[in-house]
């Protein structure tokens, strides 16, 4: 206990607890709901989840490209929470600006989307890499967990406000559902930014100060990215978990982006597709705190093959799913084990990471995170625009599930990493 209470660790964990609240109120509920009904300009539910699909690709994309270059730099200056910051203020900014999208503006919604996912995403290589300044290798697991833990609880409660928003918006004075949601995004930008603040007090980069920003560490930036591409074989383990995370987290990512869209597509009401949403994350704060214990226990690698056969499972049952019970059940399994393949990979990886590099080797690791959703979204959306079916784009996922556990068994383990 007294680990979660220390100060530099709690700050840490908030930020997770900051931003959580876009990942779940933004990402995974709200916005796919208002592309395909609000936003929507009559096209075809096949046609948004495509447009959902590209914008989070997109994104993604941008965010992998800007990742190890910006992690190099940071690590060059020690200044990783000015860099979150910025990446935070952007995210802040364009989901504030959602809410004046007006009806039918698809495309204005998609451009200022992808704008704060660029900002969440960013932000997140930053916030991952200062765990070594908060936390001893034996308390990776822990803390890493602990962060999540925080993530799926202060986003949950947020959700939960925005739910009651959105079932009864007379009661706050709303005209309806869509005015709801939008107001939603205005309160995700102001607990972003409020709960953004402890990482940036309380939190210290452990080399901050011992350099000035000079145009020398922007060349030197591309440049460790070219060694570190050129040079990542010789940490045998590290680059093998790297190709397997990459397959693995992108179905992770697909089906948080996605789920709220197929929902949809099944015909369920958006009243059970936020109630389950909600219901997911409540599950996964209790979740996250066990998969951190487990993995002390078991190893984190086993932790992990334990949450991606749940998520092979849950995979194939969901073209099944015709009732809202079922979506339901689905949401309460995903709960269990989403938090722990995603706290468990980022303690696993932080043992294997050269000293001394952490915001470097943690841009790539994020870079690898947002090439997989790229895939993911973009695989799903264009197997569904291909085969009119929405059951068989969320199948397509099943195959990085396969590969990435395939792969992950490949990873040679030690004390310290097992």
């Amino acid at each position: 206990m007294a680990l979660y209470l220390r100060k530099n660790v709690l700050s840490w964990a908030f930020y997770d607890w900051a931003n959580s609240a876009f990942a779940l109120t933004v990402v995974t509920a709200f916005f796919p709901i208002l592309l395909g009904s609000y936003w929507n300009d009559g096209a075809e539910s096949t046609v948004t989840t495509f447009r959902l699909g590209l914008a989070n690709a997109l994104a993604s994309l941008i965010v992998a490209l800007l990742s190890p270059v910006l992690g190099a730099i940071a690590d060059g200056l020690g200044r990783r929470q000015r860099v979150l910051m910025l990446f935070a203020l952007q995210g802040v900014v364009m989901t504030l600006a959602l809410f004046w999208v007006g009806e039918g503006q698809w495309l204005v919604a998609v451009v200022l989307y992808a704008f704060a996912y660029i900002g969440f995403a960013g932000g997140n290589s930053f916030y991952d890499s200062l765990i070594h300044c908060v936390a001893g290798d034996d308390e990776f697991d822990r803390v890493s967990a602990y962060g999540f833990a925080l993530g799926y609880l202060g986003g949950a409660l947020l959700f939960t406000v925005n739910v009651l928003m959105v079932v009864n918006p007379g009661w706050f004075g709303l005209a309806g559902p869509a005015e709801a949601m939008r107001w939603a995004f205005v309160s995700v930008a102001v607990w972003w930014a409020v709960f953004t603040l402890p990482v940036l007090i309380w939190v210290h980069d452990e080399d901050e100060g011992k350099a000035q920003l000079q145009g020398r560490y922007i060349v030197n930036g591309w440049l460790r990215v070219v060694a570190t591409l050129s040079n990542i074989r010789q940490h045998r383990a590290l680059f093998i978990f790297l190709v397997a995370y990459w397959l693995y987290i992108d179905g992770v990512y697909t089906i948080i982006k996605m789920a709220v869209d197929y929902g949809m597509s099944r015909g369920l009401a958006t009243e059970d597709l936020i109630s389950a949403i909600l219901v997911t994350n409540f599950v996964g704060f209790p979740a996250a705190i066990a998969f951190g214990v487990l993995g002390s226990k078991i190893g984190a690698k086993r932790g992990i093959y334990i949450g991606l056969a749940v998520y092979l499972l849950t995979t194939l049952c969901a073209p099944f799913v015709s009732e809202a019970w079922h979506f339901y059940a689905l949401a309460v399994t995903i709960g269990l084990v989403q938090g722990g393949v995603q706290s468990l990979s980022r303690s696993f990886y932080a043992r294997l990471v050269p000293a001394g590099r952490s915001a470097e080797f943690f841009g790539f690791y994020n870079m690898l995170g947002k090439f997989a959703a790229i895939l993911g979204p973009a695989l799903t959306g264009v197997v569904t625009l291909i085969s009119g079916s929405q059951r068989v784009g969320i199948l397509s996922v099943i195959v990085l599930f396969i590969a990435g556990l395939f792969i992950l068994t490949r990873v040679p383990v030690t004390d310290a990493s097992s």
